[in-house]
């Protein structure tokens, strides 16, 4: 099956997406696949270099115009199948806000939060009623992209600021104080837990990507606390149909995890979470990515 590892994209997580295509290009199963790299500088290459002798599209692109779904609709069309949640899914899951009301609706715990789309929208008042600290983030960024913990009214217009450069809203949302966990899902089964700590206030870009930027460990909770976070992770891959994989990151406060958000196309660096996960259930990278085609193709 000849298979084309898509990387690079428009958002502002194109480096973060070329490491993962070319990690992905690098182990992928030669006795079973040839493998080819699309690297897409612009949104017109989704239609001039994905040509019509590709039989499978493993997505390694992150942001906009990747992890969106706009590409996985226009792979649709195509007849050509991906790795990864459809475009629904994808969409819904790349708009924080979109994924709270959801979680909120699911009765899946997140923190409180609003959005501001203009400067002119910023409720000074509505931001005391959270409660400081409050992080401010781009509503569909990723990789911790212009991501700011803000500790009182003074910084937030300036974040506000940076946000709306890299996207058209901004999430407002109050800070949890505990634990940083992500669980990873596969095909429906949830993974052993990963527990983060960063070596900066918060796990940050320069945390997730640099080799020494945080302790990333496969962790066994203690046994309710556990099936709390298997739990909420499977009620999440329902709650957003998802397919083949997904990563649900989640922050545990006095017991009770709370859903910061799902990564419907994550990271597949050799610093990334998924793949030490699937290790400590055996699973090596290479059979990892053959297993993500394989559930991508039921």
């Amino acid at each position: 099956m000849k298979i084309a590892v898509i990387m690079g994209g428009i958002s502002s997580e194109r480096e973060v997406s070329l490491r993962s295509g070319e990690e992905v290009f690098n182990n992928i199963d030669r006795d079973k696949h040839e493998a080819v790299k699309i690297v897409l500088n612009d949104k017109k290459d989704i239609f001039t270099k994905v040509t019509d002798d590709i039989d499978f599209a493993f997505l390694a692109l992150h942001g906009k115009f990747g992890e969106d779904g706009c590409v996985q609709s226009i792979l649709e069309a195509m007849d050509i199948p991906y790795s990864g949640c459809n475009p629904l899914t994808s969409a819904l899951c790349m708009d924080k806000n979109m994924t709270k009301k959801i979680l909120r609706d699911s009765n899946l715990p997140t923190a409180p939060w609003t959005v501001v789309r203009k400067i002119e929208d910023i409720n000074y008042e509505e931001i005391e009623k959270i409660g400081y600290p409050v992080f401010i983030k781009p509503n569909s960024g990723g990789s911790s992209v212009a991501t700011f913990l803000i500790k009182s009214k003074e910084e937030v217009l300036n974040a506000v600021q940076k946000g709306l450069e890299v996207d058209d809203c901004v999430m407002i949302e109050k800070y949890i104080k505990g634990g940083e966990y992500t669980s990873f899902i596969l095909n429906g089964e949830v993974f052993p837990t990963i527990s983060i700590k960063s070596n900066s206030e918060f796990f940050d870009f320069e945390s997730k990507y640099s080799s020494n930027g945080a302790t990333e460990e496969v962790v066994y909770l203690e046994k309710e606390l556990q099936e709390k976070v298997n739990e909420i992770s499977k009620g999440c891959w329902e709650a957003f149909n998802c397919k083949a994989y997904v990563r649900v990151d989640v922050i545990i406060s006095d017991g009770v995890p709370y859903v910061l958000e799902l990564n419907t196309l994550p990271g597949m660096t050799q610093t990334s979470l998924i793949p030490r996960s699937a290790k400590a259930n055996g699973i090596g990278f290479s059979e990892l990515i053959n297993k993500i085609i394989q559930y991508s193709l039921n």
